[in-house]
């Protein structure tokens, strides 16, 4: 007699269903569990959604999945693959994986939350601190101590990257946009003055 023939009845809905239909538990003599796997899911959810967990939607059509960051169901083609999953979809949909991504880079990066940057971002009235046009979009720090000075516009935060965050070279190539000619004086053999 195989398995498809022989029916159990469930302890909690008290249906008559195929062996199939429990789970496997090697301590019962029939060899499944007394609930079905309906019942034994159900109870599941309800014992996670009692403490205060979040649970996965079961009404989610076909070719959807339902993401628990955003509580959206979404389709197969707004998820990343992942071969590892037994759907072969990431956890998390695409603009989800990209949020927690970005958080995680300040915090790696600049040690700071997506919050403090905010702040930064809003007390500078949303504006470049240099170019005073821009809007203040990535995150400016210091290479040697590592602190964050503030949010800069790209081409202000590259040009003071370009400049190798010093000062002085900064000094220089304002005098000379202000038309100032910054040429080296030659003192000696291999040694030049700069003017001040």
């Amino acid at each position: 007699m195989s398995e498809l023939d022989v029916e159990k009845k469930c302890s909690t809905c008290q249906r008559m269903l195929a062996l199939s239909a429990f789970a496997a538990n090697r301590s019962k003599l029939d060899g499944r569990q007394n609930n079905c796997r309906e019942c034994t899911a159900e109870a599941y959810r309800r014992r996670r959604e009692a403490s205060g967990k979040t649970v996965r939607r079961t009404n989610v059509p076909e070719g959807h999945k339902h993401c628990l960051t955003c509580d959206e169901v979404k389709p197969w083609s707004e998820w990343h693959r992942n071969v590892t999953a037994s759907d072969g979809l990431s956890t998390l949909c695409k603009p989800c994986k990209a949020a927690k991504g970005r958080a995680g880079h300040l915090k790696r990066q600049y040690g700071i939350t997506e919050a403090q940057r905010d702040e930064l971002i809003a007390s500078q009235k949303g504006l470049c601190v240099i170019c005073l046009s821009a809007p203040a979009v990535h995150v400016d720090h210091c290479h040697k101590t590592g602190k964050v000075r503030g949010v800069l516009c790209f081409n202000c935060n590259s040009g003071i990257g370009k400049l190798g965050d010093d000062p002085d070279k900064t000094r220089r190539a304002t005098a000379y946009l202000e038309g100032n000619s910054w040429k080296p004086i030659l003192v000696a053999p291999g040694v030049y003055q700069l003017p001040s």
